[in-house]
């Protein structure tokens, strides 16, 4: 689910944009089969006579309201939360009719790493752990579909370039903080090249 373009600044474009893990929905769509088999089982076996058209209804009545509160929520959780990431900043949306967000510069990441246990390894997925300049320090995102990808992208978008460089959230006029920076080899001095006596020769 992509950011819509008008939030993007100059020159920001979108690297990876996901949703949570669709592990988040298998306890609607468990639900949904329960419902469903457990609906149909009691419309069932209701007795022939006049209560039978109005039972029936009832019965729909409760299973789609079982449905509405405990299994759309989650859905809808799902559907509306989502991860992206931009060659300047991290940004994360959640929520249903109050929307939450932040919004990480990655200038101001310090180091990012990934876990996934043996059940997110065969799901596909993990947790992302952001280590961030500012005063929330670290920064937990569940339910990362791909977490190793994703923890790629921002380890070449933070240390690709050997002394920073535009677009991996560093601006043209700005210079990269030290934990993006590398230390190059000092230039040979070009007085070394030639001996004294080369110079005396001179």
């Amino acid at each position: 689910m992509a950011i819509s373009a008008k939030l993007l600044g100059e020159d920001e474009y979108i690297v990876v944009s996901t949703r949570t893990h669709w592990k988040a929905l298998i306890f609607p769509v468990f639900l949904l089969l329960v419902v469903a088999a457990g609906g149909g089982f009691l419309a069932a076996v209701v007795p022939d006579g006049s209560l039978q058209t109005p039972a029936r209804i009832a019965i729909l009545v409760v299973g789609i309201g079982i449905l509405l509160v405990f299994g759309a929520k989650p859905f809808l959780n799902w559907f509306f939360s989502s991860y992206t990431l931009t060659n300047r900043r991290l940004i994360t949306r959640h929520g249903i009719l109050t929307r939450t967000g932040r919004d990480i510069p990655l200038m101001r990441i310090n180091d990012v790493s990934y876990e996934h246990g043996l059940i997110d390894r065969m799901l596909g997925c993990g947790t992302l752990a952001i280590e961030s300049a500012g005063e929330r320090g670290q920064v937990i995102l569940p339910d990362v579909p791909h977490v190793e990808h994703m923890h790629l992208q921002m380890s070449d978008l933070l240390f690709g370039g050997p002394e920073g460089k535009p677009g991996d959230g560093i601006l043209d006029d700005e210079a990269p903080p030290e934990h993006q920076r590398r230390r190059t080899a000092p230039e040979p001095d070009t007085e070394t090249l030639f001996s004294s006596d080369d110079k005396d020769r001179g």
